[in-house]
């Protein structure tokens, strides 16, 4: 079923949802006519900061009109400020069933050309030490989060569009104190890779990104940290991120030659010297870090 454009307010939708805007008249992800050409549209999840910030950013740079996503008001009320007109802030905790519930709607109603399913967290330590509700709270945004808004996404998908799933280098490699994320970075780069083959024939391209060691707000990564050589910038991945949706090709995109020499190396590498030599990493005690 194809999706329809918003009826209502722009600044109020059906379900209630609260879209801060800069023009008055713009709904979000509906296409906006700018002279012959029909505006291209992209709704962007965890838009506030890293990576989704530079993504959102860089596809503003490239003519799209972008919604991002966030529970944090105001940092996403400065993205979204600076990147000129045209563009929309929903804020919505994707964690919690309210939230997430207001942006598949939002998602089934407009069309979007493309979704980037960004946010995501991360909890460092022992698996016993990690609480048992941050480690739910993780799968849940991680995997139950994504898995939803790309179902709302696709069901609705035209030839042409585009889902791109924010994974890790860790897909490919189980870390010790940090395994609950390296699961669900798996679970998202294996069902990334089934959807592109599902939905290839029908012209829609799915994408499974996988940066490396990145440097955000979160966790800035020192240099006693991380080799200066693996860590990139959000600016880095965004940039990776839309030369695969401009090439189309590939189900899997890794961020960095670097990165991907990692990548396969630890696929042609037994099981358990992986562990062993991801064991040895530095952890940092920061507990929302996304570092792969």
């Amino acid at each position: 079923m194809a999706r329809r454009g918003l009826s209502q307010h722009p600044a109020q939708a059906a379900d209630g949802s609260h879209l801060l805007q800069d023009r008055p008249r713009h709904d979000p992800g509906r296409a906006e006519v700018t002279g012959p050409a029909v505006r291209r549209t992209v709704l962007v999840t965890g838009a506030s900061e890293g990576i989704g910030r530079a993504i959102a950013r860089a596809m503003a740079a490239e003519g799209y009109a972008v919604t991002g996503v966030a529970r944090d008001k105001t940092r996403l009320r400065e993205v979204i400020d600076g990147m000129g007109e045209g563009h929309a802030a929903l804020v919505a905790d994707l964690a919690t069933e309210d939230g997430l519930g207001r942006v598949v709607r939002i998602v089934r109603q407009s069309p979007f050309g493309v979704l980037v399913n960004n946010a995501g967290i991360a909890a460092a330590g022992p698996f016993a030490d990690v609480p048992l509700e941050r480690a739910t709270a993780m799968m849940n945004l991680n995997c139950h989060a994504l898995v939803t808004l790309a179902h709302a996404f696709l069901a609705g998908a035209q030839p042409g569009d585009a889902l791109i799933n924010v994974s890790s280098t860790l897909a490919f490699a189980p870390m010790a104190n940090l395994s609950v994320y390296s699961a669900t970075k798996a679970f998202v780069t294996s069902l990334s890779e089934s959807l592109w083959h599902e939905h290839k024939a029908r012209g829609v391209y799915v994408m499974g990104l996988c940066p490396g060691m990145t440097a955000t707000r979160s966790q800035p990564h020192s240099g006693a940290d991380v080799p200066a050589g693996l860590l990139q910038s959000p600016e880095q991945v965004a940039a990776t991120a839309l030369t695969g949706l401009h090439r189309r090709k590939q189900p899997t995109v890794i961020s960095g030659t670097k990165n991907a020499l990692f990548a396969a190396a630890v696929r042609a590498l037994p099981r358990r010297t992986t562990l062993r030599m991801l064991a040895s990493k530095p952890q940092s005690p920061a507990p929302t870090a996304q570092p792969f």
